[in-house]
């Protein structure tokens, strides 16, 4: 098979599974709506999504995200630091099913491609850094969460494809762009894997 095939194939693939996720829809962890969620600055109001994929072509992705905030082990992190590598953002808190149901293959995904062009972050919307670290621990999650309480980081992407539903998965590019989303539990980490992938192999 030729390069081109190959890649033709593996959209081809993308595109079916996400599909066939799009069609399940998951147990919310919450049911109350989201109209005026980045307005208020109420990080508080969420639902699932649907695991809907959204992936955008490098020449119609936004302006690079800008952020800062403080990680559950008390350090600061701020968008520009990432710039040059694929970002993978999490949106989660402990007390969201579909967020816990996720969490191995996520860590499996952040081991593959740790010191391999990507870093994982976690964004956790509702927790302090006491129970974001007791999650860390119970399932085996080694990169560090922002802890995102104000909404500062939700509020930052909520212009481009806002993260308004937890779970939520962004991919930011090595320009820090968002270049996709997957909107609820990634619940088919191979989607996942080849959105990185894809990002982790385009020309900064």
């Amino acid at each position: 098979m030729t390069e081109r095939s190959d890649v033709t194939a593996r959209r081809s693939l993308l595109a079916v599974a996400s599909a066939v996720i799009a069609l399940g829809l998951l147990a919310g962890c919450s049911s109350d709506p989201l109209a005026a969620q980045y307005r208020s600055g109420d990080s508080k109001q969420y639902i699932a999504g649907d695991g809907t994929v959204t992936e955008i072509s490098a020449e119609n992705r936004g302006a690079p995200v800008n952020f800062t905030g403080t990680t559950d082990a008390g350090q600061t992190v701020s968008a520009s630091q990432y710039l040059g590598q694929v970002l993978v953002l999490n949106f989660w808190y402990a007390g969201c099913a579909p967020c816990r149901a996720e969490a191995p293959a996520l860590e499996k995904l952040n081991a593959k491609y740790t010191g391999n062009g990507a870093t994982f972050l976690g964004v956790n919307v509702r927790d302090q850094a006491q129970t974001a670290q007791a999650f860390n621990t119970a399932f085996g999650i080694t990169y560090s969460s922002v802890i995102d309480t104000d909404g500062a980081v939700q509020l930052a992407l909520s212009g481009q494809v806002a993260p308004n539903a937890v779970p939520t998965t962004l991919v930011i590019d090595k320009q820090g762009r968002v270049a996709a989303r997957i909107l609820g539990e990634a619940t088919a980490p191979d989607i996942l894997d080849t959105l990185i992938g894809d990002a982790v192999a385009e020309k900064s």
